[in-house]
């Protein structure tokens, strides 16, 4: 962060970080373990059961789940890490940004 920072090289900063940042998700995964629904099922009932991946999460104030193939697992895993990353970078742009307008009204005013 530049000491004399503006607005706009913070939203250069920004969009510059963000870019890398694809595929994106805010949640998480997990792998889960639940009974199916056939009646005596070797699986379930020797305890090993049938597990599947799920992001969850929130949208507002509900709460979703939904099923992850597990193929696709790794790439929802990326993209829930690269979710808290660009939670992350909003946070110090946030930041730098309030900072960066402080100093343009400083600077403006000793003109």
């Amino acid at each position: 962060m530049a000491k004399n920072e503006t607005a706009e090289d913070v939203r250069r900063w920004f969009l510059r970080a963000i870019e890398r940042l694809w595929p994106v998700a805010l949640g998480s995964i997990s792998l889960r373990k639940s009974p199916c629904i056939r009646e005596h099922c070797s699986a379930c009932e020797s305890g090993v059961g049938h597990s599947s991946y799920a992001l969850s999460g929130y949208r507002g104030a509900q709460r979703f789940s939904v099923y992850v193939p597990d193929e696709l697992a790794p790439d929802i895993e990326k993209a829930v890490e690269n979710g808290r990353q660009f939670q992350e970078l909003v946070k110090q742009a946030g930041l730098r940004y309030v900072r960066a307008r402080k100093g343009e009204k400083r600077r403006g005013s000793r003109r």
